[in-house]
């Protein structure tokens, strides 16, 4: 079975988030299976690292017409860890400073999904199944039923979307299906990319002419169902839901390895805790907080946003910060909260650090110097920090939605089972309630911590499973 695997973003090449680890991590695993050639398509940005530019290698390059215009399309090459890559080329588009958020972008990921279609014949590789990911490219399956139609090469795909987030769905104006697709208005409807009065929603028209749609979780599954977590396309998602799937993401044990990891002072395992309070202690003293490794430590790695739930997070931390703890938060996003966070910081030295940057090395140490986790997110599609922290022994403390939902078994207090602490309602005095349950747990009942981290260290949250079920959905839409 051929499988092509089509997204804006693939670790280690280029990266902004969750989407970028999946589109790396994913088709690796699928690659262990003899019987499956998948291959994973990409721009091919400026951004791109020198040591991979260097093994890439040109395989063709031709025109396509692109609405009124007749544009270059390069295909280079690389394999990799089992995985065939092809870029697609284009300086006009993928020349930029950053992945996302240019003022063409519908243009941009409009003339990368017809590419990917017009590759398809060129390099003389017809998949069988196409997986495509997000609005980037989820016109993909809109223009194999619309403009590719007639081609029988083309014509038996079978196509699957993946969406990792609902909230960002392509829109545009209508003139974009003539403009840029080239093609004429038979899918502007209701139940094709229509999305208003003279707008289309490429997001849309993928959740529409796909043969199965999957999210990244089953609880983000039902949750986009509903109108508080459906983002307008609750109805869309809803008529749709036969073929909708909710698959929970995994993530690389190889890279995330307390008992490997090179960001870490000393290495640890299951049954040996001490380097991680080696990790503790050595994190204490590179931040230049008081070094105890009895004091409780909640760690924060994440985007500081309004989805990622830190207005819950500021509005707590003058009364959290009373107690006896340690909170340390990485991370970049709004103004407002790097901000607020470095002023508490300020405030209490002793017990806060605010570092409003992003470094992979840091962020592995935090994971595992850490006792608890925090992560209360407003809404989690999936979600990849909680099972991190729970390979390195750090219990989160999580917002159940999505994801985390799925993945974060709540604390038993009879059985002093679970792998971590939740709640429910996404409040501020929801939220400390968990917390305070975590460190009352952390500071009297060492067996029943100890108990938990154990069997938050020994899930198994590996991309095995997950590949399992995207190889079974591939063969269930083919018959192969």
């Amino acid at each position: 079975m051929k499988v092509l695997f089509a997204a804006a973003e693939a670790a280690p090449f280029f990266k902004t988030g969750g989407l970028g680890d999946v589109a790396f991590a994913l088709p690796k695993e699928i690659a262990k299976h003899d019987d499956i050639d998948i291959r994973v398509v990409l721009p091919y940005y400026s951004s791109m690292p020198e040591k991979y530019r260097e093994d890439i290698t040109e395989v063709r390059h031709f025109r396509f017409q692109q609405g009124n215009k007749n544009v270059y399309c390069g295909i280079k090459e690389l394999k990799m860890d089992g995985v065939h890559y092809y870029f697609i080329d284009n300086l006009e588009y993928f020349d930029r400073p950053s992945l996302y958020g240019e003022w063409d972008d519908g243009e941009r990921f409009g003339y990368f999904s017809l590419a990917i279609i017009e590759m398809l014949e060129v390099i003389d590789w017809i998949p069988d199944v196409v997986h495509v990911n997000d609005w980037q490219t989820a016109m993909v399956p809109v223009l194999l039923v619309d403009r590719y139609h007639w081609k029988d090469r083309l014509k038996n795909i079978r196509k699957v979307l993946s969406i990792h987030n609902i909230r960002f769905q392509g829109n545009y104006p209508s003139s974009m299906l003539e403009n840029v697709f080239g093609t004429s208005f038979n899918t502007f409807t209701d139940d094709g990319v229509k999305d208003g009065d003279d707008r289309i929603n490429y997001l849309k028209g993928g959740i529409n002419f796909a043969d199965r749609v999957t999210t990244v979780s089953p609880s983000y599954a039902s949750e986009i169902m509903t109108p508080e977590f459906g983002e307008g396309l609750d109805g869309v998602i809803r008529h749709n839901g036969w073929k909708v799937r909710g698959i929970i993401n995994g993530i690389d044990y190889d890279i995330n390895n307390p008992a490997t990891d090179p960001h870490l002072p000393e290495n640890y395992e299951t049954g040996d805790l001490t380097g991680k309070y080696k990790s503790k202690e050595a994190l204490q003293r590179e931040l230049g907080l008081p070094v105890n490794k009895d004091t409780f430590m909640i760690g924060v790695v994440s985007r500081l946003t309004d989805q990622k739930g830190f207005q819950l997070v500021e509005a707590a931390l003058e009364e959290l910060l009373q107690t006896e703890v340690q909170i340390v938060v990485l991370g970049t996003g709004d103004p407002q909260f790097e901000h607020s966070f470095r002023y508490f910081e300020d405030r209490y030295p002793d017990k806060m650090r605010a570092l409003i940057k992003f470094d992979v090395g840091l962020a592995q140490q935090i994971y595992a110097a850490s006792d608890a986790f925090l992560m209360p997110s407003a809404f989690e599609p999936c979600g990849l920090s909680q099972m991190i922290s729970m390979r390195y022994g750090t219990l989160p403390i999580v917002h159940e939605t999505g994801g985390l939902r799925d993945t974060v078994q709540p604390y038993n207090q009879f059985t002093g089972g679970g792998t971590g602490f939740t709640f429910s309602r996404f409040d501020r005095d929801d939220m400390l309630p968990a917390i305070y349950n975590a460190m009352h747990v952390y500071y009297n009942d060492k067996v029943s911590w100890y108990k938990m981290v154990d069997t938050a260290m020994e899930k198994d949250f590996t991309w095995k499973d997950p590949a399992q079920e995207y190889i079974d959905l591939y063969r269930e839409i083919t018959g192969l």
